[in-house]
């Protein structure tokens, strides 16, 4: 198969709308969803980010007698970012922001990776037409949710 699947492509393009939205609460809302919006856009950055290594950890376990190592390693990162960002804002150490920034910027890196894996062959076809636009545009958001918080 050489073209994006259908559902994956909506799906896909589907998951950026929650990041949107909170770029348009926090930009156009009240100011009593402020806090909401914020929550939300922290905890689906972290939720996505954690998804991207669950996802690359099911493309070396479908193929693990061929998976380099780096990928078992690339796997679990993702999640430990998550976790450490979370520890600084449950500790008090970072407001959000930075911690948003960290997410975004982490999404972006995504792309090294889901590069990678396609380079070593581990990836459909279509993978990269789809990573490309998702991972720019929720770590983009998500930079611009830092920016405007």
């Amino acid at each position: 198969m050489t073209s994006t699947p259908p559902l994956a492509r909506a799906l896909g393009f589907a998951g950026l709308l929650p990041q949107a939205a909170v770029v348009v609460m926090l930009a156009a809302g009240p100011a009593g969803w402020h806090l909401a919006a914020l929550a939300v856009g922290y905890a689906y950055a972290t939720l996505i980010l954690s998804f991207l290594g669950g996802m690359w950890w099911g493309l070396a376990a479908r193929s693990s007698d061929q998976a380099p190592a780096w990928i078992w390693l690339a796997a679990v990162a993702p999640s430990l970012v998550a976790l450490a960002t979370a520890l600084a804002l449950a500790v008090g150490v970072s407001p959000p922001g930075p911690m948003l920034v960290v997410l975004g910027v982490s999404l972006l890196g995504s792309l090294l990776v889901d590069r990678r894996l396609a380079a070593d062959g581990l990836t459909p076809s279509w993978w990269m037409r789809l990573r490309w636009p998702l991972s720019l545009g929720l770590g983009l958001f998500t930079i611009v949710i830092a920016a405007i918080s």
